[in-house]
């Protein structure tokens, strides 16, 4: 089910939120009300997934228990491989059969295997609580809690990453508490701001950059067709995924709970590093400290580092997509991380436009190489954006990209501005829910377009 539906905001959220605040007073009735609302939210994708769900996570759970019990320290481990070979079979087996086929020549039939909606995002909370068990660092959670944590509807099929300590205690807390109101109206505004980036802008901007990016399978687009893509897709990513991360907050929010951020203006950096600290921030934070840090981190030499580096950055690229060009566009990061350090080292600094212009500039050119659906359409656009296709070409959209532009620039994040930016007055309300009502009209005008993220 899409946030951005009709199905969902008409009939799904009001009566899972009527549901949800009848039975709010009774912990347990709350909670298998959301898990149940959960499981149908996700079944409606596609109800055969849904056993792949519940068994990824029962199963973990019966592991994570013997292990409470009798601590032999191979349990924990055995649901992080468990768990990575679930998501390896389902998302990259097809990747490494068609490897193995261009590098030997050796036809391997692919297999017929569907990817599941949201499994890179439910597939590493599980993980971040089996190793966590094993650091010592997660208590002992109750089935029915442990299902709550890993199905809870917002962020279950893309994301924020959720870890256990940022929302289990959370669950105790009494959604009639005080500020009630203030919280669901906090939490309506984020939705509906995200709402409104999704359908009113990244939707639109989708329409701009694809035929550009697919007319580069077959030859080079001239300058302003590869720089209207460029920007375009730059933007609409930008724009669907913050999207759907302050939806998922927001409706955390009218539930009483608050997922951790996941986007704070990152086309605002000034250099590479400053910009992982504000893209996808619960991905950049899981790396780090499941990955990263126990390779060596920063904080062991410089060869460890640019190791540690390479390959946290080549799997993020892998984490995004099955395909050589994800990994490439993961490893161009990893250098550009390990070039950005190494001048920072060096005494070198820049003038913060200076520093924001290189910044954007190399995000934008790994955007080219993460949209692209090959290295040879990627080398296409790359080239119709310095000029050698045939002509200048005319610069479409730019009011749309550059309104995009400035959205994504200038001011807080959505966040940020909900709260503590956003005027306690009966006009903004009135405003807010103006724009809701004018949102799920022009959702109603056509089928609805998935969110970027639900492929990774």
């Amino acid at each position: 089910m899409l946030f951005q539906s009709q199905i969902f905001v008409l009939v799904f959220l009001p009566a899972l939120l009527a549901g949800f605040y009848l039975t709010a007073r009774v912990v347990w009735q709350r909670e298998m009300l959301l898990i149940a609302g959960s499981l149908v939210f996700y079944g409606w994708w596609d109800i055969r997934f849904l056993p792949l769900l519940v068994g990824q996570t029962v199963i973990s759970w019966l592991l994570a228990e013997a292990y409470i019990r009798r601590p032999y320290r191979f349990l924990p481990a055995i649901v992080v491989i468990a768990n990575l070979a679930v998501l390896g079979v389902f998302k990259y087996a097809n990747f490494f059969i068609d490897t193995v086929t261009s590098v030997t020549g050796y036809e391997i039939a692919e297999a017929s295997i569907i990817l599941p909606i949201g499994i890179s995002f439910y597939t590493f909370q599980i993980l971040s609580y089996a190793i966590d068990l094993r650091r010592g660092a997660a208590p002992h959670y109750p089935l029915r809690r442990f299902c709550l944590f890993i199905f809870f509807f917002p962020q279950l099929i893309a994301g924020p990453i959720v870890r256990h300590n940022e929302i289990m205690h959370q669950f105790d807390f009494d959604p009639w508490r005080e500020g009630l109101a203030e919280r669901f109206g906090r939490g309506m505004t984020l939705f509906t701001i995200g709402f409104a980036k999704k359908v009113l802008i990244a939707d639109k901007l989708a329409v701009i950059a694809d035929p550009i990016y697919l007319s580069s399978t077959t030859g080079i687009p001239d300058l302003g067709a590869a720089w209207t893509g460029a920007l375009a897709f730059t933007f609409q990513l930008f724009f669907d995924f913050s999207a759907y991360s302050e939806m998922a907050i927001g409706l955390g929010m009218m539930i009483g709970l608050r997922l951790p951020p996941n986007f704070e203006v990152p086309y605002r950096a000034v250099d590479l590093r400053d910009f992982w600290r504000r893209w996808h921030m619960t991905l950049s934070r899981f790396l780090r400290d499941y990955l990263y840090i126990p390779l060596g981190g920063s904080r062991h030499g410089w060869g460890l580092y640019v190791f540690a580096t390479m390959i946290t950055m080549g799997l993020v690229g892998l984490w995004h997509g099955a395909g050589w060009t994800f990994v490439v566009w993961g490893l161009f990061h990893g250098a550009g991380l390990v070039a950005n350090r190494s001048w920072h080292k060096a005494g070198y600094s820049m003038p913060p436009v200076a520093g924001w212009l290189v910044t954007m500039l190399f995000v934008i050119i790994g955007w080219v190489l993460f949209r692209s659906s090959d290295f040879q359409s990627a080398a296409y656009m790359l080239m119709g954006m310095v000029g050698l296709g045939e002509g200048l070409g005319e610069f479409k959209s730019a009011g749309l990209i550059a309104i995009a532009a400035v959205v994504s620039v200038v001011g807080p994040s959505s966040l940020r501005f909900v709260d503590e930016y956003l005027p306690d007055r009966r006009i903004v309300a009135m405003a807010v829910a103006a724009l809701f009502v004018v949102v799920v009209l022009q959702v109603g005008k056509g089928q609805a377009i998935s969110f970027i993220y639900f492929q990774f």
